[in-house]
């Protein structure tokens, strides 16, 4: 008779846990090819497509650019939370609370200048978005509620009031009765730097400074302490619950800034289908890159041509659910090699002797 054991592996070299990760990834998309092929379509081909069409022309670069610029953002603020063992799901609602922010800013103040309006609106959407962030935080340490329900339910609650607001007290007068929200001015609206908008600019300045904080101060020590053992960071003098709070103000923030990014450089306005679901993709893109700044850019550029292949595959005649397929087999590849790293398998046979 045999049993399987599983167990924790002791010490497993770096050099190994990047071979099994690469191999994972290959794997991965040499299973995605089989099931190309079972589809009907050459997998080289639809490999090839993926690549051009979201960067053989200078607008689909583009557009794959913006795509990453909002899911490196997004994933930054999830890993801040993940780091800490706080599970925020919430990254959308944050999104567009900070949207919403920064379009506060942009009609309340629509004479000012575009050098103190766009910091104005940065800096209302990193507090709505931090704000919205803080609610599950609250309940948590009051009540020990499930931060990942509460996150994810307030999702819904974010986007719905955006809708409110695009149906009702902030429809356009001037829209001929379509629900939308009035255009910001041109000060509201960031500029273009070599052809792509300045938000590839904040983005890599908050991975660096993301990189740092997290790795270099003692708010990112204190985050990984209380992540690893909320015990042995009470019993280090640390102040659990101003750290949590900070983390999840920051993490929520990261994420408000994301939809000031979108709103005012993509939509113009805002509207409550503005994210594209991106807030879920990014808890993807923040564990597959183990929650490392750097790694995030990286997987999310990945993603963000996936993504933006996918229209234009489905433009030839090829399923936009090639790409879903891709995703899917990668994610479950790259989250069982994480497995094999942390945790060994073992099958043991027993000699069981039977009463004759």
């Amino acid at each position: 008779m045999s049993h399987i054991q599983i167990s924790r592996r002791a010490n497993t070299s770096r050099l190994a846990e990047n071979f099994v990760r690469i191999g994972a990834i290959v794997a991965s998309l040499l299973l995605a090819g089989v099931v190309m092929l079972f589809m009907g379509y050459n997998p080289i081909d639809i490999f090839g497509k993926i690549i051009t069409s979201s960067l053989s022309t200078f607008s689909r670069f583009t557009e794959t650019v913006n795509k990453t610029i909002m899911l490196t953002t997004l994933s930054l603020g999830i890993a801040v939370a993940f780091r800490m063992k706080f599970w925020n799901i919430g990254a959308e609602g944050q999104f567009y609370m900070g949207a919403f922010g920064a379009a506060l800013a942009a009609f309340g103040f629509p004479e000012l200048h575009p050098a103190l309006l766009l910091p104005l609106m940065a800096l209302f959407a990193f507090v709505f978005g931090g704000l919205w962030a803080m609610i599950p935080a609250l309940l948590k340490a009051k009540f020990s509620t499930s931060e990942t329900l509460v996150t994810l339910m307030m999702n819904y609650i974010a986007v719905s009031f955006i809708s409110y607001l695009q149906y009702g007290p902030w429809k356009d007068p001037a829209s001929l009765g379509a629900a939308k929200i009035a255009r910001f001015s041109d000060n509201a609206i960031l500029p273009k730097v070599f052809g792509i908008h300045a938000g590839w600019i904040i983005m890599l300045a908050l991975v660096v400074i993301m990189t740092i904080v997290l790795k270099y101060t003692k708010l990112g020590y204190q985050i990984d302490v209380l992540g690893e053992s909320e015990t042995t960071a009470r019993y280090a003098g640390m102040n659990t619950l101003k750290i949590m709070f900070a983390a999840v103000m920051l993490s929520g923030g990261l994420c408000g800034l994301a939809g000031f990014m979108q709103a005012s450089a993509i939509e113009k306005s805002i509207t409550d289908s503005m994210s594209g679901g991106l807030g879920f993709t990014a808890v993807i893109t923040a564990w597959l890159a183990k929650l490392k700044p750097p790694v995030i850019v990286v997987v999310s550029f990945a993603f963000s041509m996936l993504l933006q292949s996918g229209k234009s595959l489905q433009v030839i005649g090829i399923p936009s659910s090639i790409t879903e397929i891709l995703q899917g087999v990668i994610i479950f590849f790259v989250l069982g090699s994480e497995f094999l790293i942390n945790y060994k398998v073992s099958f043991r046979r027993n000699a069981v002797k039977e009463a004759e």
